[in-house]
């Protein structure tokens, strides 16, 4: 009987938290700016209220009396989890929840309108105030899991992930990757660019019609425009969005195909365990390995464009054609275009990892306060200068502001998009030894049998057991960077 009240206890729990991830979606892309402030109001209350809840002594003498009961493996690892959020809930005071809510909405909304102006100075009291409460909740959860700071941050978007299992990757990729880049830039071939414009709702269309093919349930879920594309809503109703370009498709396109990977995720995790927290996905690390498998190791790829390319003609073009910047092959180079430049959302897959690194390094001198925030504009300069040999002193809008996470207080999600591209290389290379035929299924646009694959490996375990595990499980390895090593060589090198 415990452990039915306390699945009850957590269905309410979720119940508050799809209302929170429905407004936080409705502020990125319905909101009228006049209502900020009412909205970062409500937002705060219900956040206190979830909190509230999951700290409750309630809660964990439920967990205890469930623990003790007869319980299945997917009721132990729901109980285990819940027992963890139970003891990071009540290591952090309430009252500074609520103000860290409300710090959060009020930098992300200004954040918005000062990216598009170049203002840095209005937003960088509110971003001093997000880091100042970020560090005071990263304390205290790092007292209770006996950790350093910024890995009790990391354990909130991927748990157990800590920084000493994030330095030796990030410094091999360091190590190999400028040379990689040199090389990739030296042997590519000229791509012939489609000349614009193009209109928005033929980009939409596009972007909805590849999100069909791929098996995303518009009956339970839905695309729209914000100034960052991200996948939200809650599960059984998820929101992606993408932003449009005139000039480039490929922008919106592929930003849509690598929300539909993170939707696919989402739609494929176990109905039956939804609202308790092992039905959630396996940590953010997780996440984006699902979404850049989608976009970088399918999408990307020449199978998937041969399947593509007519339907980007007809969509765009209103006929198929034979012209040459159209074709499959030329999509291919511009697809896999190697540049060295500012926007990480726009980054190929070789300089990508460069721009998260960059932010994992300054993030975590600003958690540990070796850096301030008046200083991010120039240390962002001196580091872009030296990894990518680009200057950003006074673009801030290319630069410190160009992405929400800080503003947001998404203070240690960054690694999670890298770690992600590796686990991407090796849960796509075990799919392709499991599926002979992979390739050639994708090229005719039968991705059922790989998604087949992926809910019965990934999605569907849901956070039945850590992302490790699951990691070990379906490659027969833990995190390890030679899948994703030999497919940037393959695709850029060979």
């Amino acid at each position: 009987m415990s452990y039915q009240a306390l699945h009850a206890h957590f269905k309410r729990i979720a119940d508050l938290d799809h209302a929170l991830s429905i407004l936080s979606w409705d502020e990125a892309v319905m909101m009228p700016a006049g209502s900020g402030v009412v909205r970062a109001e409500a937002m705060a209350t219900l956040a206190g209220m979830v909190h509230e809840l999951t700290a409750a002594p309630e809660t964990g003498e439920l967990a205890e009396a469930a623990a003790a009961s007869n319980l299945d493996a997917w009721q132990k690892a729901n109980v285990s989890r819940i027992a963890s959020d139970w003891r990071k809930a009540r290591a952090v005071p309430a009252d500074l929840v609520v103000a860290l809510s409300k710090a959060r909405s009020a930098c992300e909304q200004a954040w918005r309108p000062a990216r598009g102006t170049n203002d840095w100075n209005a937003v960088v009291d509110k971003l001093e105030s997000v880091v100042r409460l970020t560090r005071e909740r990263a304390a205290a959860l790092a007292d209770v899991l006996d950790c350093e700071p910024y890995d009790a941050l990391l354990d909130e978007y991927q748990p157990g992930l800590t920084r000493a299992e994030i330095e030796p990757v990030f410094t091999e990729l360091e190590a190999v990757l400028p040379n990689l880049v040199d090389l990739a830039l030296a042997r590519q071939e000229p791509a012939v660019v489609p000349t614009g414009p193009f209109p928005v709702e033929r980009q939409e269309a596009l972007a909805k019609a590849l999100m069909a093919e791929i098996g995303f349930d518009f009956d339970c879920g839905r695309l729209d425009v914000s100034h960052h594309p991200f996948c939200g809503g809650a599960l059984g109703d998820t929101r992606i969005t993408t932003r449009y370009n005139r000039d480039d498709f490929l922008e919106s396109m592929f930003g849509a195909l690598h929300e539909t990977g993170h939707a696919m995720y989402q739609q494929g995790l176990p109905v039956e365990w939804r609202g308790q927290p092992v039905g959630d996905a396996g940590g953010m690390a997780l996440h984006e390995s699902q979404s850049l498998l989608m976009e970088m190791q399918v999408c990307r790829g020449a199978p998937f464009l041969e399947f593509a390319a007519p339907i980007i003609q007809r969509t765009l073009l209103g006929a198929e054609t034979s012209a040459p910047e159209w074709q499959p092959e030329n999509l291919l180079r511009l697809a896999s275009r190697v540049e060295r430049g500012f926007i990480r959302v726009d980054a190929d897959e070789l300089t990508y990892p460069l721009h998260v690194i960059l932010r994992y390094r300054l993030e975590t001198a600003l958690l540990d306060g070796r850096l301030d925030v008046a200083d991010v504009p120039d240390a962002w300069n001196e580091a872009m200068t030296a990894s990518m040999g680009l200057s950003t002193e006074g673009n801030f809008r290319d630069g410190c502001m160009q992405d929400v996470h800080w503003f947001a207080g998404l203070i240690g999600y960054f690694p999670s998009y890298t770690l992600g591209a590796v686990m991407a290389a090796q849960i796509f290379r075990a799919a392709r030894e499991s599926i002979p035929n992979l390739d050639e299924a994708i090229q005719q646009g039968h991705f059922g049998i790989l998604f087949d694959w992926l809910r019965q490996h990934v999605h569907g375990r849901g956070s039945l057991e850590p992302a490790g595990e699951l990691l070990v499980a379906v490659t027969g390895t833990g995190l390890d960077t030679s899948a994703f090593l030999d497919h940037l060589r393959t695709r850029y090198a060979a």
